[in-house]
């Protein structure tokens, strides 16, 4: 079990949107902003993995990049090391590079066809590191090593390689320059299932090597419940629960969590047909016209009116769990169960 309390704040991020500007007609007006991710708030403890889960399109992968400032943020802060890269110019930023590195979701789209794999995994070194040309291929040897990448392949091409492959290519250069913090962005969702535990596993390995910090982005609610230790779950451009990946498994307290996890396959027969199925209506709405109120209020199975009205505070109602939903917004709730819609 992750102990959250015995470790430091590697990264602290709050208030965070990216709003993206839509522009119309002849002179280009502006006429609105597509919400992305608008105000999130969460930590990442050193050596933890933070799952971020939700449905395509909640906003997931660009928290993601935002938190790497791949964008430039429209609004809040985010602490990496007590640094706060939001506000940054891009050559203050440079130098905390090494410390924060991602991988990406497709492997094939985001490996340099024309270059090699060890021009790939080198292409950091050569630029943050002042190595020498042997000290460089001993480094790129050593990750193809951590990755379990045969040396011999190392001056080949990566249309040469299967998608795991591609994937371990991504991982080593992302290892190169010794990060402390990595966004994984769905980094399985390209693969077949066998290839998908082994590039998981290699990430725990690597992990526990390395002491690394990770924050995954998947819509595999089953691989998330494998590899993390806290989970949030997303939904519109807002987090609306937060808390350890048993506590939240075992016993959801947001209606769109308890939705979002009735639809996770169960192995089991004998414990399929127990299981309750919530079945959401409606279209998510449109982040560029998020609904008055809350964000999930049009779906919601257990909505009130002040959902319509009121957009929830994201508060803590039991140790170590966090939701946005005005069902928990007494203070004095006893437990869970009490006041669960």
């Amino acid at each position: 079990m992750f102990d959250a309390s015995a470790r430091k704040k590697l990264v602290e991020v709050r208030n965070l949107k990216m709003h993206f500007p839509v522009y119309a007609g002849l002179f280009r007006k502006h006429i609105g902003d597509v919400k992305a991710v608008d105000g999130v708030s969460f930590d990442i403890y050193d050596g933890e993995t933070l799952g971020l889960v939700g449905e395509s399109g909640c906003g997931k992968s660009t928290c993601g990049r935002a938190v790497l400032r791949l964008y430039d943020v429209t609004d809040g802060t985010i602490r990496i090391e007590n640094d706060d890269i939001a506000g940054m110019s891009q050559n203050q930023l440079r130098a905390k590079r090494p410390a924060m590195q991602m991988v990406f979701q497709d492997p094939q789209a985001s490996l340099n066809p024309r270059m090699t794999v060890a021009a790939i995994i080198g292409e950091p070194l050569d630029e943050h590191t002042s190595l020498n040309k042997t000290q460089r291929l001993d480094r790129i040897y050593e990750l193809m090593d951590a990755v379990g990448l045969n040396r011999d392949y190392a001056n080949r091409y990566p249309h040469e390689f299967s998608g795991g492959q591609r994937q371990r290519i991504g991982i080593a250069r992302a290892l190169a320059l010794n990060p402390k913090f990595i966004v994984c962005d769905e980094p399985i969702a390209a693969l077949d299932v066998s290839i998908q535990a082994q590039v998981v596993n290699l990430l725990e390995d690597l992990q526990d090597k390395l002491g690394l910090t990770y924050l995954f982005i998947s819509h595999d609610l089953s691989m998330v419940r494998h590899i993390a230790d806290r989970v949030a779950v997303m939904y519109l451009g807002k987090i609306v629960e937060l808390a350890s990946r048993d506590d939240l498994y075992a016993e959801p307290l947001h209606p769109y969590t308890k939705a979002l996890l009735s639809a996770v396959p169960e192995p089991d027969p004998s414990l399929m047909s127990t299981t309750e199925r919530i079945i959401l209506t409606g279209d998510v709405p449109s982040p560029a016209s998020p609904p008055k109120g809350c964000n999930f209020c049009t779906r919601c199975p257990a909505v009130m009116d002040i959902c319509h009205r009121h957009d929830p505070e994201f508060r803590t109602v039991l140790p170590g769990r966090q939701v946005a939903c005005h069902h928990y917004d007494k203070t004095n709730i006893q437990s869970a169960g009490e006041t669960a819609p």
